[in-house]
């Protein structure tokens, strides 16, 4: 990838190895990881190391005058201005320059502007939140007006205990997965997978899985706005689906009535809360209008964070045929497999990497009950 930031900007650590190298190294090190629990080649799925990161956040760097895009320095002990990121989707590209050209020549939108966060669609939409260190007032507003106006995007204003949403709170994504196309609504500060095409290959190796099972019904842990739920949800009878943000519930519900799938109750539970559910060691009112002993559990999918699987979760999906565990952290997927593998066998495996130029990668196993 060309960049004039490479080797100062930290966002690229991997900045002065080729990419088929990384993809070989991350190769290796999962597969070392996984190499007690699993015997065969892991499938491995990359794509465009340039323009493949849908959401973006910036600091503004102010110098006299002036504001400019801020990044840290690959030393991690400053900061540096960049002029460019070509990780970013072109729709983002695009708007960068002239956006912040437009805020240099407008003193209302600049002063004492912190941050821009740009989140965009593959389809060409683009939110963009400014965080200021002052209060937002209706001058503000008419002004961030014109620029919505003039650049076509949705404007979100945020300073302390201050939201200012000018229009939407949310873009919509649409992706084509398995033959169809799926429509998210995706809102400002709500958890999206950044890469939208490893995020297909990711949906559909899940996919691939769950088509080796054939029928029962699907349990998913933090299943976010819906992302794997709803192209899953064609290979089972019925899908329970937990997940603690009330933002992503409400975006999950939404989106199911976007893509007319009426065979999901999303919940808001966290992971523990699930399992205690359940397990009937306790009961929520959130699952009052929830009849859990109609469902029956062939599969369970847990894409966790990087901290991994909790232990009352890893008990409970244990008692579950088919495990579909995608993992952010290929340390802690290693770690839990100690524990599955006492119950379970990994069938397959994959890499997703989402992050060119990073040492982060995305892990996906298959389990099946010995």
């Amino acid at each position: 990838m060309e960049c004039k930031h490479f080797g100062e900007c930290g966002s690229c650590v991997l900045f002065d190895t080729p990419y088929q190298e990384q993809i070989k190294e991350k190769h290796s090190r999962v597969s070392g990881l996984l190499a007690p629990f699993y015997h065969q080649e892991l499938e491995c799925f990359y794509g465009d190391e340039h323009h493949y990161r849908a959401r973006a956040e910036f600091r503004i760097w102010h110098e006299g005058d002036r504001c400019d895009y801020g990044m840290g320095n690959i030393s991690k002990n400053g900061t540096i201005t960049i002029e460019e990121c070509p990780k970013v989707i072109k729709a983002i590209e695009r708007l960068m320059k002239p956006l912040l050209e437009s805020i240099n020549a407008n003193s209302l939108l600049k002063t004492k502007l912190f941050a821009i966060e740009f989140l965009a669609s593959t389809t060409g939409e683009v939110l963009v939140t400014m965080i200021y260190h002052r209060k937002l007032d209706e001058a503000w507003s008419t002004e961030a007006r014109a620029l919505e106006i003039r650049y076509n995007i949705k404007i979100i204003g945020r300073s302390r205990k201050q939201k200012v949403v000018l229009s939407d709170e949310y873009i919509i994504e649409t992706l084509p997965i398995d033959g169809r196309e799926y429509s998210y609504a995706q809102y400002e500060g709500g958890f999206t997978q950044p890469n939208p095409q490893m995020n297909i290959k990711m949906i559909e190796w899940a996919i691939a899985q769950a088509q080796k099972v054939k029928s029962g019904d699907l349990l998913e842990s933090y299943c976010g706005l819906g992302n794997f739920t709803l192209p899953l949800s064609r290979y089972f009878d019925k899908v329970l689906a937990t997940e603690i943000s009330k933002r992503s519930i409400k975006a999950a519900q939404q989106n199911c009535e976007l893509n007319s799938v009426d065979n999901i109750a999303f919940i808001r539970l966290s992971s523990e809360e699930m399992s205690e559910a359940l397990s009937k060691k306790r009961a929520f009112n959130r699952l009052a209008h929830v009849d859990l002993d109609s469902y029956n559990f062939s599969t369970v999918l847990v894409d966790p964070p990087r901290s991994g699987l909790d232990k009352d979760t890893i008990e409970l999906i244990s008692n579950i045929d088919n495990i579909i565990y995608i993992s952010c952290n290929p340390e802690t997927l290693a770690r839990d497999l100690e524990t599955l593998s006492q119950t379970h066998s990994v069938e397959s495996g994959a890499i997703f990497d989402q992050f060119p130029y990073t040492h982060h990668i995305e892990s996906g196993v298959f389990l099946t009950a010995k």
